[in-house]
């Protein structure tokens, strides 16, 4: 305690040089956990978004992470319904998962013949009220308010596109005016082809599908032919009504996606014979059991999957390669900065150290000179150094805390690559006691450090030139 008595009436002597050490220490401090907070809300953020969608885990063909986009169907599950039953009866997943379902997945063509016009896209078969417990999943608090989902509850044959291929296809109930209007053929002369004239093969596929759908459609809603091979390249035709258009972030995703009712899809796909699913969504209460449910779904699969023992499991990580290059981007520039930050910690400690050391030279003479050893004269700038850490990562951490506090309570907003909508600009800095602990111990011990040398150094002084010092 004496020790620190003396380090802080020898760094109130100089009370100017003393807190502009320290404001430098507690700027660094700062601008470490405040970015540290952003970077956290941003993986946080995405991580929430990739769950909701597609889950913690999926179950897939062994093949089907690397070919399944040029064949989707030919790489089905076809006893999915026995695997997600013994999923949800499983002591050890019981309480671990929260929704476990199929999806099934597809290529196909959507045409909108009242207008003309067509285009590839992917499809994707969904169980509606599953999904919409997914969109629930929030285990992070943070501040999102998204609408409610319109394919649950919904009739049988209603369906959600990209507001993209939405536009393409001039579905102008399901978006906004001065996205709908004709393309450049149409612009051009070209007429739009009527109803009437669909290919007669489509047309009486499109016949004989309507005679299973009611007529009594949701206001507002557009009619589009959705056209698919099944697994033996026989084509198929169902006719659906778009009741919303969903931005997907990307334009090229934007412009294929259709989301439909799984019993659709699978009517759609396989027709009469057994239906199968291309993937089994599994979302986990917590983040940080993805690993160890993993392992413990793979040690099962075989007994689950019995015959069909091709299955392997996936973590969104995997699963989406954007989320990990993301993250790993933001983890780089953290600790770029990080590192800069503690050089320039280093640097003005030093500094004022070296600063210190020559001014008190006499006094270092007379001390040495009265009795006191090297090693006290360089614990004594040390422990100058280390108040000074300490100060300056306090006061920085108490400022960050507050503005964080302050950013959060702005609701403001910003739209991160890849997203559909604006999400919350929210600093994640409470809670993250890591990040916190880190930045103050790695700033008290920069400060700590960057003395060591002019303490080194004021040791050495030969006394009888130090006190002949002037």
């Amino acid at each position: 305690m004496q020790h620190l008595a003396i380090a802080g009436r020898n760094l109130v002597r100089n009370m100017r040089r003393s807190l502009s050490t320290l404001l430098g220490i507690a700027i660094g401090s700062i601008a470490v956990l405040l970015f540290g907070a952003y970077k956290a809300n941003i993986g946080y953020a995405m991580e929430t978004a990739y769950v909701r969608l597609g889950g913690h885990l999926q179950i897939q063909h062994e093949d089907y992470f690397l070919y399944g986009s040029g064949n989707p169907t030919g790489y089905g599950i076809a006893n999915y319904k026995r695997i997600l039953a013994s999923i949800q009866s499983d002591p050890v997943l019981r309480d671990q998962v929260t929704v476990a379902t199929p999806t099934l997945q597809f290529g196909g063509i959507a045409g909108n013949y009242a207008a003309g016009v067509s285009r590839t896209i992917i499809g994707s078969g969904i169980v509606a009220a599953d999904h919409a417990a997914m969109r629930e999943w929030n285990a992070y608090k943070l501040d999102l308010h998204l609408p409610p989902f319109q394919l649950n509850k919904s009739e049988a044959d209603s369906a959600i596109t990209g507001s993209g291929l939405a536009r393409v296809l001039q579905l102008c109930s399901v978006v906004e005016a001065k996205d709908c209007r004709r393309g450049v053929a149409a612009t051009a002369g070209a007429t739009a082809a009527p109803a009437g004239d669909m290919p007669g093969d489509l047309a009486a596929l499109t016949a004989m599908e309507s005679r299973t759908q009611t007529t009594d459609k949701p206001v507002g809603a557009s009619r589009i032919e959705l056209l698919a091979s099944n697994p033996r390249g026989a084509p198929n035709v169902v006719a659906l009504h778009v009741i919303a258009a969903e931005s997907q972030g990307f334009k090229e995703f934007d412009e294929v996606y259709v989301l439909l009712h799984l019993d659709q899809a699978q009517r759609l796909i396989y027709g009469a014979t057994a239906p199968k699913a291309t993937s089994l969504l599994i979302q986990l209460k917590d983040s940080g059991q993805v690993g160890a449910m993993k392992t413990y779904i793979e040690s099962k699969l075989p007994e689950w999957a019995g015959e069909d023992h091709t299955l392997v499991v996936h973590d969104f990580g995997k699963l989406n390669p954007f989320y990990v290059q993301s993250v790993n981007m933001f983890n780089t520039i953290f600790g770029f900065m990080f590192m800069l930050i503690g050089g320039i910690v280093m640097f003005t400690v030093s500094n004022t150290m070296n600063t210190t050391v020559i001014e008190r030279t006499v006094e270092v003479g007379t001390l040495r000179a009265i009795g006191l050893r090297q090693a006290g004269v360089r614990r004594m700038f040390i422990t100058e150094g280390f108040m000074l850490g300490v100060a300056g990562a306090v006061l920085g951490l108490v400022v960050s805390l507050l503005a964080a506090a302050f950013i959060n309570r702005l609701d403001l907003h910003w739209l991160p690559p890849g997203s559909a909508t604006p999400v919350p600009l929210a600093l994640s800095l409470w809670g993250e006691f890591g990040l916190m602990s880190l930045t103050t111990l790695f700033l008290i011990a920069a400060a700590s450090m960057s003395a060591w040398w002019p303490a080194y150094r004021a040791a050495r002084l030969n006394v009888v030139e130090a006190l002949r010092h002037a």
